[in-house]
């Protein structure tokens, strides 16, 4: 066979593979439009809500005035990249809550209206009370960025009440999240890397036990920088009158023999050193079942029920002494 042909073949070679790449890449953007697909659906939450942050510990925030229908929810945000609409300016007598977590607490798969931060601001206003609930829930965070968000960003929202909504996560040591070029333009790519993940990592609750025993070691890196973060927030929090909460999530994955008790007795003990009022929720959740909390099949972040159940049992936590 001459050179010429080869490198005809090849050429026919790698145009047939570019046109098959860019067909798989279009069949996949169809299908994924039912946005039913939760690896899908963040991924474009990251291009689509997010923006690449100036401040290194952060590596990512909110964009301002930014909007999307992500898994067939609405999600917008305000001025200050937090979700929902405008915030008023400081008034007197008017409670400002200012609300620090991650997708949880943004409410990811859950309308604006019924997450539990929207819940609890009619609550409060129904019971005469001139409150203003603020969500700065940020997917992929950790309690170190939802602290170094407040003080970068929400510091001049001047809230008299601060939440930190705390999961499993807040004390893993997160890197950057940039990815590369592939991954932050392709559903074919992320599609992929979801699927070797899946067999790569470790899977089952076992794996996810012995997982997050090292991470709430007390010499675990992310462990220590999550109470420092949570130090610093509370240093300021007493210095300026600010009331102060922690509020512990529960895994959802099981309920009925919730296997992370450990992690959830070592933030009491956190709060508690540092003056945090504490409220544990898994005892709110019960021993419901995965299907009936889950925002959908796959995605275990709580449902519209489960912003309910928070909200009804964090409301006594903001209007008792």
């Amino acid at each position: 066979m001459s050179v010429k042909s080869v490198a005809v073949n090849l050429c026919l070679v790698v145009v047939s593979l570019a046109v098959g790449l860019v067909a798989a890449e279009g069949v996949l953007r169809l299908k994924n439009r039912s946005m039913r697909n939760y690896a899908i659906e963040m991924w474009r939450y990251g291009h689509e809500i997010k923006a690449d942050s100036d401040d290194p510990v952060l590596d990512h925030e909110q964009a301002r005035n930014a909007s999307a229908v992500l898994q067939g929810v609405a999600i917008r945000t305000n001025e200050w990249g937090m979700r929902g609409g405008p915030v008023p300016s400081p008034a007197p007598g008017q409670r400002r809550i200012l609300v620090l977590g991650a997708s949880i607490t943004l409410g990811w798969g859950v309308a604006e209206d019924e997450t539990f931060t929207a819940r609890l601001e009619r609550r409060l206003r129904e019971a005469g009370e001139n409150a203003v609930v603020m969500n700065a829930g940020t997917a992929n965070f950790n309690a170190v960025r939802s602290v170094e968000l407040f003080f970068d960003r929400l510091e001049p929202t001047e809230p008299t009440d601060i939440l930190v909504h705390y999961f499993l996560r807040d004390a893993e040591a997160l890197g950057p999240e940039r990815g590369n070029w592939l991954l932050r333009n392709s559903e074919l790519a992320v599609t992929l890397w979801t699927v070797a993940q899946e067999y790569l990592e470790p899977r089952g609750e076992a794996s996810l036990v012995d997982h997050y025993r090292a991470v709430y070691r007390p010499d675990a890196p992310g462990f220590v920088a999550a109470k420092a973060a949570l130090k610093r927030l509370a240093d300021y929090a007493h210095a300026h009158g600010i009331r102060l909460y922690l509020v512990m999530v529960p895994d959802i994955h099981n309920l009925r023999d919730y296997p992370f008790g450990f992690a959830h007795a070592e933030m009491a003990e956190v709060a508690r050193e540092l003056g945090y009022r504490y409220l544990d929720l898994l005892p709110s959740f019960g021993s419901l079942p995965p299907e009936k909390l889950w925002a959908l099949p796959g995605d275990p972040h709580p449902n519209a029920l489960g912003h309910r159940i928070m909200a009804d049992a964090i409301y006594p936590l903001l209007t008792t002494e």
